[in-house]
């Protein structure tokens, strides 16, 4: 079955779809493991991988553990109307900013913001007051995160390829890491799946030194690894951000349940007037009624706001701006 929405690139199939499957479990995966785990040859894995690569349809980069995330900010920016990729554009520029979504209906735009409160109350007490198509912002400070993007599996393994693909972690836990640590991470940040041989060249260090450093912060969770897709190849029509109210004596609780989901690619608890954030990806407008009476309701959540994505402009793991549209656009209203 291929799966190819209109402007989203090349059709996945099954085999593309495991492919991704497994680097979503380990996103530096050797080809020959990806391989005999999926029953097929290195070739055909190798062949499947270029292709989705070179067309640009998924990228593997490294990212920043969850407890890293905690203090960043998620910005509500309403915008008057026909202002909205201007000021999206801006925020994808930044960066600081982690992610920028535009919610259907063109007048708000959801932002989750990684810098520092200085950088923050720049922007928040200066900036967007200084730009005339900010029409009201709400800020939300993260106090807790449940699962971030690179904890989203797309649901193409089964549960004996998923365990023959996790890596093993030695569970030496975190320590200091030095400048080659840092230098490696670094490298991995655009690509998290260069060769051994490529970064030992970049780092200027003998391959067998970067294989045991990449293996140290493996088992440290000091690696992590994200597939940057658009979910609609996998099959995932709708995105959409979920503002709850929940208890807090069961926050802890149900953050945990939605974090376990398959549907959430986000889950986080935060400050103001909801106290829990979701981001779920559904088929259809159906499972997204159904995950909300089917999961949301047993689980207490008081009350649910929903809000429909209609584009990305900047993606988790994006290095720089995907143009919204054919136009030449306009000099940024918010500057970094």
């Amino acid at each position: 079955m291929e799966i190819r929405p209109a402007d989203s690139g090349i059709p996945l199939d099954t085999l593309d779809r495991r492919i991704v499957g497994a680097l979503q479990i380990d996103g530096r995966a050797e080809i020959s493991r990806m391989a005999a785990v999926l029953e097929v040859s290195p070739r055909t894995v190798t062949r499947r991988l270029q292709r989705m690569q070179r067309a640009g349809v998924l990228r593997v980069v490294r990212t920043t553990g969850t407890a890293q995330a905690v203090g960043a900010t998620v910005l509500r920016v309403r915008v008057l109307r026909g202002k909205v990729d201007t000021i999206a554009e801006s925020f994808a520029r930044r960066p600081d900013v982690l992610t920028a979504d535009i919610v259907l209906g063109g007048e708000e735009i959801n932002v989750v913001l990684t810098g520092g409160p200085l950088t923050r109350d720049r922007l928040l007490h200066h900036q967007l007051p200084a730009t005339g198509a900010v029409v009201s912002t709400t800020a939300h400070s993260v106090l807790h995160v449940f699962a971030d993007a690179a904890h989203w599996r797309a649901d193409a393994l089964t549960s004996d390829q998923i365990a023959a693909l996790a890596p093993a972690p030695a569970g030496i836990g975190a320590f200091a890491t030095d400048a080659l640590d840092e230098r490696l991470l670094a490298l991995l940040g655009k690509d998290a799946r260069l060769p051994h041989a490529t970064l030992a060249q970049l780092a200027e260090t003998p391959e067998s030194t970067v294989r045991r450093r990449l293996r140290r912060l493996t088992d440290a969770g000091m690696l992590r690894t994200h597939v940057v897709i658009d979910p609609r190849l996998l099959g995932m029509d709708i995105d959409a951000a979920l503002w709850l109210n929940v208890p807090p004596a069961r926050l802890r609780e149900v953050g945990d349940a939605l974090a376990a989901h398959p549907h959430t690619h986000a889950v986080a608890a935060t400050t103001g007037p909801a106290n829990l954030i979701a981001a779920v990806y559904c088929p259809d407008l159906a499972a997204l009624f159904a995950f909300t009476t089917d999961v949301l309701g047993p689980l207490g959540v008081t009350s649910a706001e929903t809000a429909i994505i209609s584009r990305t402009a900047k993606p988790v793991g994006a290095q720089q701006l995907r143009p919204l549209s054919p136009s030449p656009a306009p000099a940024p209203s918010p500057r970094s």
